[in-house]
């Protein structure tokens, strides 16, 4: 299997285990507040990250590294977690997966200015077709969600398409756990700060499926998934690997209404089946 190859499969892994962070963020903000949630989250993965680290004797960043650290951190540890958090609280987490169909074309137009790739004239079809059909379902279904928690969740892709790219170029020189790792140290202290200062006064709400939420997104969604994201980023290509987020809205809305119970409208499979042909066209002209 060719690097390009790992890089598909290894990119397919993580968008399976982001896929069930918007339900699981959903959960975990009917008991805490996203403010708490989106610091204590990376506090929780930070720790992880430092153990990490230190069992296999990792080396410092550069300082060049560390601009580049600094917008990972701020799009994918702080600004993506905290956005979507507060956008859950006025739209279903089965809205919110939709608009992720947004996130490839962010991602591979910041590949573009960040990471230098140039992509075929035919995979920015599929590609823009992908995200057009998901903009015109989002903004067709106005009684399903708010003009807040929308314009929350636009900005959340856009930080998150730009935190990506960032961490995939950096991926190249320092590896993809390493990115996600140094990333979460750096913003450990403003983050740590955060979480007592928003520490909750009444615990009486935080039931056994708020601390699952809790765990799945500071275990897996903060860490563990970027460890296969970013290599296959790395290797794949950021433009390429990145359209593998179409797919991400089918297996969130299949976990929406399974664990969550919330209603999966048919227009919704029939959108996201669409969007999974925009994927095969976009990886063969990547």
């Amino acid at each position: 299997m060719g690097l390009v190859s790992k890089g598909w499969g290894s990119g397919l892994i993580g968008v399976i285990i982001f896929s069930a962070s918007l339900p699981a963020t959903r959960v975990a903000v009917s008991g805490l507040s996203p403010m708490f949630l989106t610091s204590v989250r990376a506090v929780i993965a930070a720790v992880l990250a430092v153990a990490a680290l230190i069992l296999w004797r990792q080396t410092r960043p550069s300082p060049r590294d560390l601009p580049s650290l600094a917008i990972v951190a701020a799009g994918v540890v702080i600004g993506f977690p905290l956005m979507t958090a507060l956008a859950l609280q006025h739209i279903t987490s089965a809205r919110s997966i939709v608009f992720i169909g947004l996130l490839p074309m962010a991602t591979a137009l910041c590949g573009v200015i960040r990471g230098g790739e140039r992509p075929r004239g035919a995979f920015w079809l599929f590609s823009c077709a992908g995200s057009l059909l998901v903009a015109l379902y989002a903004w067709s279904q106005t009684a399903e969600g708010t003009l807040t928690g929308d314009l929350l969740m636009l900005a959340a892709i856009l930080v998150c398409g730009l935190g990506y790219a960032e961490g995939a170029v950096l991926s190249r020189r320092l590896g993809g756990w390493q990115v996600i790792s140094w990333a979460l140290l750096l913003s450990a202290p403003v983050m740590a700060g955060l979480a007592v200062g928003t520490w909750p006064s009444d615990w009486t709400q935080v039931t056994i499926p708020v601390w699952l939420g809790l765990g799945y997104v500071s275990v897996f969604s903060m860490w563990v998934g970027f460890v296969f994201w970013y290599r296959g980023l790395a290797l794949g290509g950021i433009a390429g690997v990145g359209q593998l987020q179409l797919l991400q809205p089918f297996f969130g809305l299949a976990l929406a209404g399974l664990v969550l119970r919330e209603p999966v409208a048919w227009s919704m499979i029939a959108v996201t089946l669409l969007i999974v042909a925009c994927v095969a066209g976009a990886k063969r002209f990547a």
